[in-house]
């Protein structure tokens, strides 16, 4: 569980409230492991494609075992039986990484080899540091710009950030302003994920199904990176946006 920075709301007049809840938290929420090595894998098929899954915890599989049990082993089989191909994936990222740490520490890595398919998945712990909008926005810009210019043909997806109004780990009013904050920075993804061809955002989350987290109660399990790899690329056949 990433430090929650709340100076950003300081002024508010429950701020002490959130300042302890924060800390508390902190405290009491018990550190998953990220998933074991090795973080790459593969789908038998023809003609595999090569998908990088490229983020914070989520890329590191925290909540499940392995990472063929988690995002980026959910994400190829989906996509194999999809597209009737081969996946070769490969995972990279940190628990507890922003935006800016994806830029600083795990772009340049992520830009030397080519990839088919980039899933970004970034913005929880940009929303609980409480980072603003405008430089969530240049890094995400930043990301976009070096992963589509290495890999002009590939397809490139970024999930949306966690429907934080659904954490009931999360206490109120510390849940309700996380979620408020996190909406800001989507909004403003958005809007710079349109502005690129062939980069496309996934909505909203549905409800969260029986299971869906890890013990920790924030991260996803084993069954909630399969529902949520099959939610994000079902979502996106549906509309038209993967063929």
């Amino acid at each position: 569980m990433p430090a929650l920075r709340l100076s950003r709301i300081a002024a508010i007049p429950f701020a002490p409230v959130l300042l302890v809840q924060g800390k508390r938290l902190r405290r009491e929420t018990p550190k998953l492991p990220d998933a074991a090595l090795p973080w790459s894998g593969s789908e038998a098929g023809p003609s595999a494609l090569r998908l990088l899954v490229l983020g914070d915890s989520t890329a590191a599989g925290v909540g499940a075992a392995t990472q063929d049990e988690a995002l980026p082993g959910n994400l190829a089989r989906e996509l194999s039986a999809r597209w009737s191909r081969g996946v070769e994936w490969t995972a990279l990222g940190e628990n507890g990484a922003t935006a800016r740490d994806l830029v600083e520490r795990f772009l340049p890595v992520a830009l030397e080899e080519t990839y088919d398919f980039v899933f970004l998945s970034i913005g929880a712990n940009d929303a609980l540091d409480l980072r603003s909008r405008s430089a969530f926005g240049r890094d995400i810009r930043t990301l976009l710009t070096a992963l589509r210019s290495r890999n002009p043909d590939a397809q490139l997806m970024m999930s949306s950030l966690p429907a934080f109004f659904r954490f009931v780990l999360l206490p109120n009013p510390l849940r309700w302003n996380l979620y408020l904050h996190s909406q800001n920075l989507e909004t403003e993804a958005r809007r710079i994920v349109a502005q690129f061809p062939g980069v496309i955002m996934s909505p909203a989350p549905p409800p969260y199904t029986d299971g869906f987290f890890a013990t920790d109660l924030f991260h996803p399990s084993a069954s909630g990176y399969k529902d949520w790899a099959r939610f994000a690329i079902d979502d996106a056949f549906e509309k038209g946006q993967l063929a």
